[in-house]
């Protein structure tokens, strides 16, 4: 067994020095109180802002990142019932205009003549907005009211490899969400009692290669709000982890590596989740629909293959008794990046 991961429980900050991961930071909190204060590490930084809303027809995904040479924003949609889907990237060469903030829940935005995407974090919601000419020959337009209940936990993380390697994450799950996404004629409505807002905000030092999992999901089941997070490959063996589960915001971290077994050469098989030594984790992700996103483009090579589909199993939650899991409605998925 794996053994309890130190709960952080006063604000710090990520590194010291020249950029140096701070030990102090090493662990978990339920609150985004680690401050991602990352310097030196010239073309190794990387940071991201990644949403995804799971409506009730649509899922709605927007994400700003920084790889320290270029920033890349990206925007794509799954109609569930149509599997109509597009994805629109644009890529600006340094960046130089994107500021990508050192808090979690701070404001950051992406603007050009092809896509502008604003985020703006005030009054403990997140108002985020897309704005799009030319997305599938149509125009984009879409607007939401994320609320981050006062008392909810979060999932904030750091993962540490070495002292130069590292990254901070922080996974936001189960967020109500109001608003629209209107594409052409068409538009789709958010409710926030069945639409789900979850954040992953990612900011570290990475190795030239990497490669990962992360399983998750933000649904109501059964009358409670639950959230899923669960990640492998590149948590292993640093004796942290990014697997927990929240129930009405209530957050169970989960001390053991999780498994991801799944045929790479088939992605739309059935994903088996499960805890490396215990059966506290034992889900299986049944896919529907498969994203493939490719970038290739002088030194950056990444291969991302996420599928949405339902997840069925339970989790043994610290009191003994089992978090029944039945048709929840997610994503998992392999990510290769050279960059």
């Amino acid at each position: 067994m794996q053994h309890a991961e130190r709960e952080i429980t006063e604000p710090v900050a990520l590194c010291v020095g020249k950029g140096l991961l701070n030990p102090e930071a090493i662990g978990f909190s339920r609150q985004p109180i680690i401050q991602s204060n990352l310097t030196g590490h010239f073309m190794r930084k990387k940071k991201w802002n990644y949403w995804c809303v799971y409506g009730e027809d649509l899922l709605f995904s927007a994400t700003i990142s920084h790889l320290d040479y270029a920033a890349v924003c990206f925007v794509y949609i799954l109609d569930y019932e149509t599997q109509r889907f597009y994805e629109k990237q644009i890529t600006i060469p340094m960046g130089r205009t994107v500021k990508m903030p050192e808090e979690v829940l701070t404001s950051v935005k992406f603007t050009n003549d092809n896509l502008t995407l604003q985020i703006v974090h005030i009054q403990g919601e997140t108002h985020l907005s897309v704005t799009i000419p030319d997305f599938d020959n149509e125009v984009l337009h879409a607007d939401f009211h994320i609320v981050h209940p006062d008392n909810d936990d979060s999932l904030n993380v750091v993962i540490p490899k070495s002292r130069e390697v590292f990254q901070f994450t922080a996974k936001h799950h189960t967020l109500p969400t109001s608003g629209f996404v209107k594409i052409g004629d068409k538009r789709y409505d958010f409710n926030p009692e069945f639409s789900f807002a979850v954040l992953d905000y990612g900011r570290g030092v990475w190795p030239r290669k990497a490669e990962w999992n992360w399983a998750m999901a933000s649904q109501r089941l059964g009358g409670r709000r639950i959230g899923l997070n669960f990640g492998g490959k590149w948590t292993d063996g640093t004796g942290m982890t990014e697997n927990a589960v929240f129930i009405d915001g209530i957050m169970t971290k989960i001390h053991e590596d999780v498994l991801f077994t799944y045929d790479s050469k088939n992605y739309m098989k059935p994903w088996q989740i499960r805890t490396k030594f215990s059966d506290i984790v034992d889900l299986t992700f049944t896919p529907f629909f498969e994203r493939a996103s490719t970038t290739n483009v002088k030194i950056v090579q990444t291969e991302v293959h996420q599928v949405v589909g339902y997840f069925n199993g339970r989790v043994r939650l610290h009191d003994g008794s089992l978090l029944a899991i039945r048709q929840m409605l997610g994503c998992t998925e392999e990510h290769h990046a050279k960059w």
